[in-house]
């Protein structure tokens, strides 16, 4: 792991996996952007803080993912720092029960062993009409983004440095990517377009990139997730359970699915295209024999 300088006291903490930007506000006091995860993260962003000497006296959440404030109690704890949270991602991992939400295949049990580190106390709430907020002193205007989670929300630092989060993903990330998740494709896409009026000096985008301008990414963004509706929409004939759906996508896309939790990861992935799919009217769901199957619908294009 390194710090990477991004424009006057903004910098990133580049994990490997993702970037981690932070705000300096004096030599030794940060405010942390994110606090990235707990397994593969953890051990060596608190080595590069105590080399550093820097103590974190704040941490504003972009959204409530797993990758995201996997370290935000371990933080708090340790700095005694303030958390800041858009007011519905707060809610949700206020409590194993509301983090269900997120994993509502898996048990309560499991939700606690596996991501009850992600339970968190926020400090301060950002309401959805609110375009600014003060962190010790510090100004940082919000960008709200909602679709790749319920509240997911853009920030931007005093040096015009721009996180965008996970509401973009990079180049190197759409190389990879088999299907990009969102939370509500309809809304994420909405978001992506409302990125092209921020105009700032710099941007980082968490997986994983930095960017002097970004209008083409926005586009490619926007195409890249569209296309793989297109191709999901392309494995559904005939009348489709989300189970036939589901074998069929990943049959098709050459997804590996070796766990039932990796079943759970893909299998929430997916519905939000089919989703997307089903409100642009390209399938349609409709009731045959007692189950809930899908078919073509009464357009076959998702527009541009």
């Amino acid at each position: 792991m390194d710090i990477k300088q991004v424009k006057g006291n903004t910098f990133c903490i580049d994990t490997g996996m993702t970037y981690i930007p932070f705000y300096k506000i004096n030599h030794e006091e940060i405010i942390m952007l994110d606090s990235g995860w707990k397994r593969g993260e953890r051990r060596g962003i608190d080595q590069l803080l105590e080399e550093n000497h820097f103590k974190v006296v704040a941490i504003i959440c972009s959204h409530a993912h797993i990758d995201h404030i996997g370290n935000n109690s371990y933080l708090k704890k340790k700095y005694n720092c303030i958390i800041v949270m858009p007011a519905y991602e707060a809610l949700i991992c206020s409590s194993a029960v509301n983090l269900k939400l997120y994993y509502s295949t898996q048990t309560l049990a499991e939700v606690t062993e596996h991501f009850g580190h992600m339970v968190c106390e926020t400090d301060i709430m950002i309401m959805d009409n609110e375009d600014k907020i003060y962190v010790c002193g510090s100004e940082f205007k919000i960008l709200h983004t909602p679709g790749h989670s319920p509240a997911h929300i853009c920030i931007t630092t005093q040096d015009d440095v721009a996180y965008l989060g996970d509401s973009l993903i990079s180049y190197e990330v759409m190389k990879g990517a088999k299907m990009p998740y969102a939370y509500i494709l309809s809304e994420d896409l909405k978001s992506k377009s409302k990125l092209y009026d921020l105009k700032c000096s710099k941007y980082v985008v968490a997986h994983k990139g930095m960017y002097d301008d970004v209008t083409e990414l926005i586009t490619d963004n926007i195409n890249f997730y569209k296309n793989r509706a297109k191709r999901v929409s392309e494995v559904i004939n005939d009348a489709m359970t989300m189970e036939d759906i589901f074998k069929a996508v990943i049959k098709n896309f050459n997804i590996h699915v070796n766990s039932r939790y990796r079943y759970a990861v893909i299998e929430r992935m997916l519905w939000s295209y089919v989703e997307y799919l089903n409100e642009t009217g390209v399938i349609e769901l409709n009731m045959d024999h007692g189950f809930l199957k899908y078919s073509k619908g009464s357009t076959d294009m998702i527009k541009p």
